[in-house]
């Protein structure tokens, strides 16, 4: 049995091998190609330089004229960027007392219509005295003529939800 074996690897592993000479099919018209009569033309290998369209100098004059211009019309948008800065600055200084008035009026407004709004609904309660908690004072460790502040509950407590809504950073900004 080994010896089978080996004689069947032995005898497939050799490749075939065709003769030189024929292409395995005679009439198969088999042309080798062959240069041209006379040769090739001859082969070009030498240095082309390339056209000189301008000089250096010329090159380098042409980007500093570039450059210069670019740097003057930077320097032109950051002055023009930097006056209308100035611009908005000065319209916001402008216009920010008339802001914190309107803010003040509306807060003060709101402040009164909430009196006012306590004053209605506690009408009928003996002893209730407006901006007190039956006649006492809320806070008794403050003197009497300070100003503070309400919570935002007490504040927007009789607005109208739209209005609410409209100046809430109105009061914000108070604190």
């Amino acid at each position: 049995l080994r010896t089978a074996a080996l004689k069947f690897i032995s005898s497939h592993s050799k490749p075939a091998t065709a003769s030189r000479g024929s292409c395995g099919m005679a009439s198969s018209g088999y042309k080798q190609d062959l240069p041209p009569e006379g040769g090739y033309a001859p082969f070009n290998f030498k240095r082309v330089p390339a056209k000189v369209v301008m000089s250096g100098y010329r090159m380098f004059g042409i980007f500093a004229v570039f450059t210069g211009f670019s740097w003057y019309m930077l320097k032109n948008s950051i002055v023009r960027k930097k006056l209308f800065e100035i611009e908005a600055a000065d319209g916001h200084n402008a216009l920010q007392p008339l802001l914190l008035a309107e803010r003040d009026r509306l807060y003060l407004k709101q402040l009164k219509k909430n009196r006012e709004e306590e004053r209605e609904l506690m009408k009928d309660v003996p002893g209730w005295e407006v901006g007190t908690y039956y006649g006492e004072r809320l806070y008794k460790t403050i003197s009497p003529d300070t100003h503070l502040d309400p919570v935002a509950d007490e504040f927007f407590a009789h607005a109208e939800p739209k209005r609410a809504s409209e100046i809430w950073h109105y009061w914000d900004t108070n604190f």
